[in-house]
């Protein structure tokens, strides 16, 4: 199993600290560094700011949101950053939430599986430097009537196929990542429940497209705190696990309450949820179990997280990214040094 590092969001006075983060990853010899992005950085320019302060480590984004680009447009930044990168950027995608594309975007929230298919088979067209032509029911190229015609990507990527992930919740979007894509970007994954929540369902997807899970990266992003009293340690996260699990999306529509209760904690997602929109933030972060915490994090010594890691290894996870938690960029250091330290304790070193 290998290990990546999740920046998530640049800005809030951390910018120099992430860089120093991506860059010690870099040294401990971290497969992948992954940025994200909402309504605030874009992950593109985050990518390409460490890709150039950077050797090794791939960049990666977690996630570029569909309705944010053009599939051609993300074709294009892709071949760009995997060229200036020297072969070593992977392209993860997502259609974000109702809130974001509508809100932020204003682009509608409907039919999201039909929609992410249709863009990544025009991503990987114009990645594969085809000439481009596409009728579909979101994207008609080039257009009919005009002066538009068939156009081929003139930047060379470094490589000829750069992996493309999909952020996946819900068992009909994880299905047809296993079909369509080369990973899949999991958040929110418990190693007990991972066979349930998320890897029958990659299985299928890809049985159904005659492929195996062997080279498929099944890569779930985890937040790590390292030290003796793990009450405390999941105390830290009650705040960002009420904020998914009550705040994300609209009360019809959170996938992260939905995969909460595929989890076991129908009754706790539903009081969570409650509680957070209806402002009580402080209750909602209260009602979170420490188990669902406990089981959606790294917590405690080294030993623990080490004995944690070969579970998910076990559950079928091939990358396990880390998002280390920490006031202070050397906590942040600290816990990026603790993971490759489990690692190897886990006996989970190449």
């Amino acid at each position: 199993m290998r290990l990546g590092i999740n920046l998530g969001y640049w800005g809030a006075g951390m910018d120099g600290d992430n860089l120093a983060v991506a860059q010690e990853a870099d040294r401990l010899g971290y497969d992948v560094c992954w940025a994200a992005e909402a309504y605030g950085s874009d992950a593109p320019t985050v990518l390409a700011w460490v890709a150039a302060q950077t050797e090794n480590i791939d960049i990666g984004s977690a996630i570029m949101q569909i309705p944010a680009r053009q599939p051609t447009m993300t074709a294009m930044t892709a071949a760009t950053l995997d060229a200036l990168s020297g072969g070593r950027f992977r392209l993860g995608l997502g259609v974000s939430g109702p809130q974001v594309s509508e809100g932020w975007y204003g682009v509608k929230f409907d039919k999201p599986l039909s929609r992410t298919r249709e863009y990544v088979e025009i991503v990987r067209k114009a990645m594969a430097r085809e000439r481009l032509t596409h009728e579909g029911e979101h994207w008609t190229l080039p257009l009919p009537g005009g002066p538009g015609k068939p156009l081929k990507l003139t930047v060379h990527p470094q490589r000829e196929h750069i992996p493309l992930y999909i952020a996946a919740i819900g068992p009909k979007n994880l299905e047809q990542t296993g079909e369509i894509a080369d990973g899949a970007l999991l958040i929110f994954p418990s190693a007990e429940h991972l066979e349930e929540t998320a890897i029958r369902h990659l299985r299928a997807g890809r049985e159904k497209a005659g492929k195996t899970m062997a080279g498929f990266d099944v890569v779930p992003t985890l937040p790590l705190a390292i030290g003796d009293d793990v009450n405390a340690l999941a105390d830290m996260f009650r705040p960002y696990t009420a904020l998914y699990v009550g705040g994300m999306g609209s009360r019809k529509q959170n996938f992260y309450n939905q995969l909460a209760q595929r989890m076991g904690y129908e009754k706790e997602a539903a009081e969570i949820q409650d509680k957070y929109l209806s402002g009580d933030k402080e209750g909602a972060a209260a009602a979170v179990p420490h188990r669902l915490i406990d089981q959606t994090t790294l917590l405690g010594s080294v030993e623990r997280i080490a004995e944690r890691m070969r579970a998910y290894a076990a559950a079928g996870v091939t990358t396990l990214t880390l998002a280390p938690a920490g006031f202070t960029l050397d906590e942040r250091i600290a816990a990026l040094r603790a993971g490759t330290e489990a690692l190897e304790r886990a006996g989970l070193v190449d």
